[in-house]
């Protein structure tokens, strides 16, 4: 773990997107309870979640859960909402406020959240680098840290301003080249700096299955599932310290917890790694929106479910047409008659374009005009025009 003088689990457990009931911030505790539980029994000891987490329920969950000894087992993890901090009296707020959320003492490492030139600057201008020192030396927090959404010129910048014990970066094989990239990666490892990585599977969309993906799979010496191989990929650069996963289900738990058992660092070799590339072709071809339902530009003023449209088009991107299933599931979005707690409500039409999304977005992507092209396709049934 970079510079920190404990081991952590190659496996982390993400607390984003944890089973629900009928809605983001109604968390199924049981069936995440238990979720968690067999992770920490399985050698998982890095947990990490966020005040904006399933709608600031994510800590109060954990805080919960953690009891009976479990605290003591893993190292906590949370993060200060850069964006909602005007000052240095707000930042302890929030801060004593999670805490409380959390049911603890102190936490393991606190990170300012989703860094990017912008909120960088704001940092430095409150001066809460001070205010971090600060909680360390009282013994609120044991380490510092950041995750990021930005260039790779501002990563290194903020890597270079303070003696980070950690930061945590969006990374898998179809973001070798995106925000901080694989350099960023190397670059903080080369400062003994840990690395966590988020988002492996690219928002559960690096998981999902084709005729294609399937062919290509056949063809590899190992037979693996697409999870594997990308978790693997990540797992395979020395720079790692920790993957996190936002595990939904009991069974990507004991999967992940296997894949994970029988990682390491620099173990493909070349055939496998023309397998990845492969996959990394496809992937490409087939999403239309490269979103991660991440949740971070939700809610929306207008009452659109975001997320759940640009999940509807990436569907019907893969399949290649809007199928009779597609075009009811969006007819759902805005009908008060149909009760579902599989999708949700809040269709692309709904949109106004006043782009309150856009700072939100760590994809940085353009959120009304994807939208219009979501409403254009499933209302006026225009073709479906594929990544080249």
């Amino acid at each position: 773990m970079g510079a920190l003088d404990w081991e952590v689990s190659a496996l982390g457990f993400g607390a984003m997107r944890l089973p629900v009931k009928n809605s983001w911030n109604n968390i199924d505790e049981a069936k995440a309870g238990e979720m968690l539980r067999y992770a920490i029994d399985h050698g998982v000891n890095y947990v990490d979640t966020a005040w904006s987490y399933h709608d600031g329920s994510s800590e109060v969950f954990l805080g919960k859960v953690l009891k009976n000894g479990y605290r003591e087992k893993v190292k906590l993890v949370t993060k200060s909402p850069v964006w909602l901090v005007d000052s240095c009296a707000t930042f302890h707020s929030y801060f004593d406020n999670q805490l409380k959320k959390l049911d603890t003492e102190y936490l393991d490492v606190y990170l300012f959240h989703g860094l990017n030139n912008e909120k960088w600057e704001k940092v430095k201008r409150l001066h809460l680098l001070n205010e971090m020192d600060a909680l360390k030396s009282d013994g609120k927090i044991q380490h510092i840290g950041f995750s990021f959404h930005g260039s790779l010129e501002t990563f290194k910048k903020i890597i270079d301003a303070y003696h980070w014990d950690v930061t945590m970066i969006q990374f898998n094989y179809l973001d070798t080249d995106f925000q901080a990239t694989v350099n960023g990666l190397d670059y903080a490892w080369s400062k003994n700096i840990a690395v966590v990585i988020m988002e492996p599977l690219r928002g559960g969309k690096l998981s999902q299955s084709s005729t294609e993906i399937d062919a290509i799979l056949q063809q590899a010496s190992i037979k693996r599932t697409p999870t594997e191989w990308a978790l693997r990929f990540v797992w395979n650069h020395p720079g790692v310290a920790t993957v996190l996963s936002g595990m939904g289900n009991f069974e990507q738990v004991k999967e992940n917890i296997g894949y994970a058992s029988e990682s390491g660092p620099e173990s493909l070799i070349s055939s496998e790694l023309m397998i990845i590339d492969r996959l990394k072709e496809a992937y490409n071809k087939k999403l239309k929106v490269l979103c991660t339902n991440c949740q971070y530009c939700m809610p929306c003023p207008e009452g659109v479910d975001i997320p759940e449209n640009f999940n509807l088009i990436n569907h019907a991107a893969w399949e290649g047409e809007v199928h009779a299933w597609m075009k009811k599931w969006y007819d759902e979005l805005d009908d008060p008659s149909i009760s579902t707690d599989w999708h949700g409500k809040g269709k692309a039409s709904q949109c106004i374009s006043c782009g309150e999304c856009l700072d939100k977005c760590p994809q940085k992507i353009d959120i009304p005009s994807e939208l219009e092209e979501v409403r254009r396709i499933f209302e006026e049934g225009k073709e479906i025009l594929l990544n080249p």
